[in-house]
């Protein structure tokens, strides 16, 4: 379903571009390009003319003659009322008008006329496939887009939006070289950036060393706050080892997302990985001052966690989708195979940092602390189904304990 809504904006954004670009621009008037034309084929005339006469077809008396007579039916046609070919204003109230109310108006009718529900999984499950998005006519609005921009290639805003369309089907290489026209031909902003820069990344193998981790620092150059911008540097350091620098742009982070979300927890998490591979000490949570009576309490116990990366092997990388649904999830290393915990990602966000606690558990009492050993997997899912089916992409590591860091899943095998 989402992925549903995540189309129909992208393609609606597409179509309400080409509609309002034209009248967010100066205008020549209907009449100023008839004259124009006229001018044009009188031009072509009068050419045609003179090479009567050098041919000898006419006389030089009969070229004047059929040269007056030109020039009375040009300035007759053209007619010296019409003026300077004055360009319009560009219609930018109407522009913004049709910006804001075509979506809300296409939104009403679809929710008046339209089948909501047919968005819901089940209804997808037992639907017929010719009700299906069909991907290549999708992609067919893309190649179009690329099209107009190959005859006007100077449309930055139009780059922007073919490389964030590439992306979203997964095509890295294209996406960074559209990235590369339109920072080329506009002062980039920092988010700007930080999206070229996590594209060109995965289109060389999800690898941020290079050219993405230039880019990431002029982004953050431009705003030391972009929250992605800080996150790719971060994973950049943690690539190459420096772990101390990548708790640095991980701890400028959390001032920017909200303190008990699940980005923050999975911000803290990722400086806890870092700080152990580190040999750093391991940050306590800030919290309120303790009450005298309290300070003398024992502490409590950590809960157990299992924290590291999953990432996506290079040769099933062109066959994963960005809106393919990830699985990640703990399991008993011995007995039951029911997940304990698991968290739910997108493909298109890998490689991706993760935890698995008793926070994230399946059910009341199935608890990932209750096991010694534990088996990490992760599952790429075509139909967001949480049962495997074929097709899907999975790995698995362990048995592993039930507070182990810097664990590292690989999907790299197909379901049969």
């Amino acid at each position: 379903m989402i992925g549903f809504w995540v189309a129909a904006a992208l393609f609606a954004g597409i179509a309400l571009w080409f509609v309002v670009r034209p009248l967010l621009v100066a205008r020549v008037s209907p009449a100023a390009h008839r004259s124009a034309l006229n001018v044009t084929v009188y031009g072509d005339q009068a050419r045609e003319l003179d090479r009567d006469l050098e041919s000898g077809a006419l006389t030089a008396d009969q070229h004047d003659k059929a040269r007056r007579e030109l020039e009375a039916r040009m300035l007759e046609d053209v007619g010296a009322g019409d003026g300077a070919a004055e360009p319009a204003r560009p219609a930018r109230r109407t522009a913004y008008a049709l910006a804001a109310l075509a979506p809300v108006g296409a939104l009403a009718i679809y929710l008046g006329v339209g089948s909501p529900g047919a968005l819901d999984p089940a209804v997808l499950a037992a639907a017929d496939a010719q009700h299906t998005v069909d991907r290549q006519q999708l992609e067919a609005m893309v190649e179009k887009l690329a099209a107009r921009l190959a005859q006007d290639p100077e449309n930055a805003e139009g780059w922007v939006m073919l490389a964030k369309s590439y992306k979203h089907f997964g095509r890295f290489k294209e996406s960074a070289q559209a990235y590369a026209n339109a920072v080329s031909r506009i002062e980039p902003d920092a988010t700007l950036l930080a999206d070229y820069a996590d594209v060109l990344a995965m289109a060389q193998g999800q690898r941020l060393q290079g050219e993405p981790e230039k880019l990431i620092a002029r982004a953050l150059a431009l705003d030391p706050k972009e929250l992605k911008a800080l996150a790719l540097a971060g994973t950049a350091a943690y690539e190459r080892k420096d772990y101390a620098s990548a708790v640095r742009y991980w701890e400028r982070m959390l001032p920017l997302v909200p303190p008990d979300s699940e980005d923050a927890r999975a911000v803290k998490a990722s400086i806890d990985e870092a700080r152990g591979l580190g040999g750093m000490a391991i940050a306590a949570a800030p919290g309120p001052a303790a009450a005298p009576q309290a300070a003398a309490a024992p502490a409590a116990a950590t809960p157990a966690g299992v924290s590291g990366v999953v990432k996506l092997a290079p040769e099933i990388a062109a066959r994963v989708a960005p809106t393919d649904t990830v699985f990640i999830y703990a399991r008993a290393a011995e007995g039951s195979r029911m997940p304990l915990a698991i968290v739910r990602k997108q493909a298109g966000e890998l490689p991706v940092r993760f935890t698995l606690d008793d926070k994230s558990a399946m059910a009341a009492g199935a608890a990932l602390s209750k096991q010694q050993h534990v088996v990490i997997a992760a599952r790429v899912s075509k139909s967001s189904s949480a049962t495997p089916q074929p097709g899907d992409f999975e790995g698995r590591v362990g048995p592993v304990r039930n507070d182990a860091s810097g664990v590292t899943v690989v999907i790299d095998s197909e379901v049969r």
